[in-house]
C-alpha cells in the first residue's frame, strides 16, 4: 500500500500558482490601476456599477490591494536580488 501512495504523489506534478502570481511589475502597477479605475466607476455610477455601491467599491478595493502586495513582493525580491549579487562580489574580491 506505501508503494501506490508514492506513485501517486509523483504523478500530481507541480501545485498550480494563483493567477496574480507571474504578473510581474508592470502587470501589478495595471491591477493597481484597473482597480482605480473601477472605484471610479462605481463612484460616478456609470452603467454596470452595483446597486450597492459598497459592493463595488469592495471589489475594486480587492484588486488595488493585489495588485500592491504584488508590486511590493516583486520590488522587495529584486532588491534581495541585487543585494545578494553585490555580497558575493564583495566576497570575491575578498578571496
Amino acid at each position: 500500500m506505501a508503494d501506490t501512495a508514492a506513485e501517486q504523489t509523483e504523478k500530481r506534478g507541480h501545485v498550480p500558482a494563483p493567477w496574480w502570481a507571474e504578473l510581474g511589475t508592470w502587470g501589478s502597477v495595471a491591477l493597481i490601476v484597473i482597480g482605480a479605475v473601477a472605484a471610479v466607476w462605481v463612484w460616478l455610477r456609470l452603467p454596470g456599477a452595483p446597486e450597492e455601491l459598497a459592493s463595488g467599491y469592495y471589489q475594486a478595493a480587492r484588486i488595488v490591494a493585489i495588485g500592491l502586495v504584488t508590486v511590493g513582493c516583486t520590488l522587495v525580491g529584486r532588491r534581495r536580488a541585487r543585494a545578494d549579487a553585490v555580497d558575493g562580489a564583495g566576497e570575491q574580491e575578498r578571496g
